[in-house]
């Protein structure tokens, strides 16, 4: 039995606010416990707030992306990266000129079930 597992076809995420949802690892290959996905976001891109009861690490690879967590607003670009802690309350956008590439990690994995997006 291999002791590994190689994924060649990450499951692509359905969205309708031209996001691009690269889903690597989590619940949709059976990973519950963590979900790490390729995403970018376009250009005028913005979520609800959130306040998701998992962590969440991003790590930035092109572009910037804007944050508001629990009041404060920080923006990050490539080579930066930050970790929000599970009950914080957060916005994610891009409300920049170019697309923002990144990574995201969650600890355990997203799932809509524990997001806790609020109505837009």
């Amino acid at each position: 039995m291999k002791k590994y597992r190689v994924q060649t076809r990450p499951f692509v995420v359905p969205t309708t606010d031209g996001k691009l949802i690269e889903e690597h690892w989590g619940n949709s290959t059976r990973t519950s416990d963590i979900s790490i996905a390729h995403m970018i976001a376009p250009p005028d891109w913005g979520e609800p707030h959130q306040t998701p009861e998992f962590d969440e690490f991003t790590v930035i690879l092109s572009g910037k992306k804007h944050f508001e967590i629990d009041g404060d607003s920080i923006i990050l670009e490539k080579g930066q990266s930050i970790l929000i802690e599970k009950g914080a309350r957060v916005r994610y956008s891009n409300p920049f000129h170019a697309p923002c590439e990144y990574i995201a990690i969650c600890l355990p994995a997203f799932s809509m079930e524990l997001v806790n997006r609020e109505p837009e």
